[in-house]
């Protein structure tokens, strides 16, 4: 496969694509953090309003994350990819062309919808390769993509300054992100004419019902709906937090509480649609067809440990750089973004040693404990520290990181297979829920080193917990290494299919 990988034919067509795609999407997603104190200094805004801003990034991608799975199943991924994409230039111009902190709030949490688009991508490659390769395949696909966080924090800073003003002391930092908008949409179309859902002869395997996750056994479907309270809560969280900058007060925060708790029961109502048949005992699933919920659920407690804290990082380490060694914004953007670079190698990297380990499980508990590490030594950077070593340490601690995302999406599409959208979509929006109660977190430390360092030693801990989980809990999924995807093996083209045959 690494071979093949520089060719631009067949799946691989389809596999660079798709990834450039989740960049683009990510470049839109984290077009704030390298700019942020530009805009703090442009609205005269507080610590604490800049902080909210960044939770408000992460927020709403938790609910778009599972609908977008939803919808994906559904549809398919190549409709589904360029319309979000079509449609990120629309809060990207809003937050461009905002007058004022409140508006800057509504438009973000508009935006924070585009980072839904990972899960899209998760789909379209398990339909192009095999489980034997999967793991190598969505770690390029997510590490390739996930640079556009780097990218951001590199480019966006020095082309604000070379777009700003003959003489202004405010980087333009408006028509940068603008413009990341209009790339990302007029990508959306390139790539809607570029792409299929699957190769030819494939059937796309679709859920009788996407309004809710399929599960298998009566206990998993009430497991389901405590894993969905987080999904739910986290939100309540951020709700209370816009608050404390004034821009809820405590009326319309009970108004908007009232509104989730009556979120999580149409989406367990969903559930209860899909599920009924099971529930009231008039279907049951052959062992061949059922699938532990346990196993996505330690999943999304992966996915909060690595990619929650990697975009928790990601949101505040232009900033700690900046204050903790005395740099400029451009060159914090460009040291922070040591952290988001590691993607080119290290998410790939946790994919392919997956792929060659002979056991998901077991890579997932080390890379995970790695990570946990990393964090914990991170805690003690302070402006003594040699710099250099700094930024070393940052890359070594991201190479855990993501490397640990590529593994918990070696396993994600061989749990179910015609379900792969909706579990990719609840365990990346697990994601979301650490990224935003990792940044309410920080909004409430201190500055300054210990703040940053209470900061950091939260990330380790929770990581050395998951991976206690990961080692002894976690299950190696059926099928881990196989030639085929669930289902395929018995897969007869409609051409060849005996009349009257209801073969798939």
């Amino acid at each position: 496969m690494l071979k093949e990988l520089i060719s631009f034919h067949g799946r691989y067509r389809i596999l660079h694509l798709t990834w450039f795609a989740f960049f683009l999407s990510f470049v839109v997603w984290f077009n704030f953090a390298p700019l942020a104190t530009a805009v703090k200094e442009d609205f005269g805004l507080e610590i604490g309003q800049v902080r909210t801003i960044a939770i408000c990034n992460v927020a709403l991608t938790v609910p778009a994350r599972i609908i977008i799975g939803m919808l994906l199943d559904k549809y398919g991924p190549r409709i589904t990819y360029s319309l979000l994409l079509m449609y990120a230039a629309i809060p990207c111009i809003s937050f461009a062309l905002a007058q004022n902190f409140s508006q800057l709030v509504i438009s973000r949490l508009a935006l924070s919808i585009v980072g839904a688009g990972f899960v899209i991508g998760i789909r379209m490659v398990a339909e192009w390769f095999p489980p034997k390769d999967i793991g190598l395949a969505e770690g390029i696909y997510g590490g390739w993509g996930n640079f556009g966080s780097a990218a951001s924090a590199f480019t966006l800073p020095t082309v604000a300054a070379i777009l700003a003003f003959s003489g202004g002391s405010i980087i333009n930092w408006r028509v940068s992100i603008a413009l990341t908008g209009i790339i990302a949409a007029v990508y959306g179309a390139i790539y809607f004419f570029s792409v299929q859902d699957t190769p030819p002869g494939k059937v796309y395997q679709k859920p009788p019902k996407t309004s809710g996750i399929e599960v298998t056994t009566k206990k998993d479907f009430w497991f389901l709906m405590l894993m969905n309270v987080p999904l739910i809560g986290i939100l309540c969280v951020l709700a209370w937090r816009l608050t404390k900058v004034g821009f809820l007060d405590q009326t319309q925060l009970y108004i908007v509480w009232a509104f989730l708790v009556g979120l999580y029961l149409f989406q367990a109502y969903g559930c209860w649609q899909v599920n009924k048949d099971l529930l009231l005992g008039n279907k049951r699933y052959p062992p061949e067809e059922r699938y532990n919920f346990s196993q996505v659920a330690i999943l999304e407690l992966t996915y909060i440990v690595n990619f929650g804290s990697e975009l928790a990082v990601v949101s505040m380490l232009p900033a700690f750089f900046e204050g903790t060694f005395g740099l400029t914004k451009q060159a914090a953007g460009m040291i922070a973004a040591s952290y988001a670079f590691m993607n080119l190698v290290s998410r790939p990297g946790g994919g392919l040693i997956s792929d060659k380990l002979g056991s998901r499980k077991n890579t997932m508990a080390v890379l995970t404990a790695g990570m946990g590490i990393g964090y914990l030594i991170m805690s003690t950077v302070n402006g003594n520290w040699f710099l250099p070593a700094a930024v070393l340490l940052t890359m070594t601690c991201s190479f855990f990181v993501q490397a640990a995302e590529g593994s918990t999406f070696a396993i994600v599409p061989l749990i179910k297979r015609r379900v792969t959208g909706q579990i990719a979509g609840n365990v990346g929006a697990y994601g979301n829920v650490g990224a935003v109660a990792y940044l309410t977190i920080f909004s409430l430390l201190p500055e300054g080193d210990v703040g940053n360092q209470i900061f950091f030693q939260v990330l380790g801990s929770a990581a050395m917990v998951v991976a206690f989980l990961c080692w002894f809990v976690l299950k190696e999924p059926k099928g881990s290494f196989a030639e085929h995807h669930e289902g395929e093996e018995d897969y007869v083209p409609p051409a060849m299919q005996p009349e009257g045959s209801s073969i798939n």
